[in-house]
């Protein structure tokens, strides 16, 4: 059986820790924030640039987007 994932890119990662300047972004923070609702399985993807430092928790990250969190010495936190 195939997971669907809701694909979220870092680049709207890096929009959502500016727009509330926040160091984390967990699943709870997603919903809250309307970007996903609290069924949703999430899946980080690698596209766009992030700029800041943050703590990211999703069900499933690309290897482009452990990359480029870690690259800011942010973190990629598997649920």
């Amino acid at each position: 059986n195939r997971i669907e994932y809701k694909a979220i890119n870092i680049s709207t990662l890096q929009n959502l820790a500016e727009q509330h300047n926040v160091e984390m972004i967990d699943f709870q923070f997603l919903v809250t924030a309307g970007m996903v609702s609290k069924n949703s399985m999430v899946k980080i993807l690698g596209k766009g640039t992030l700029e800041r430092k943050i703590e990211v928790h999703a069900h499933a990250f690309s290897k482009s987007a452990i990359e480029a969190i870690e690259a800011k010495k942010g973190t990629a936190v598997i649920l």
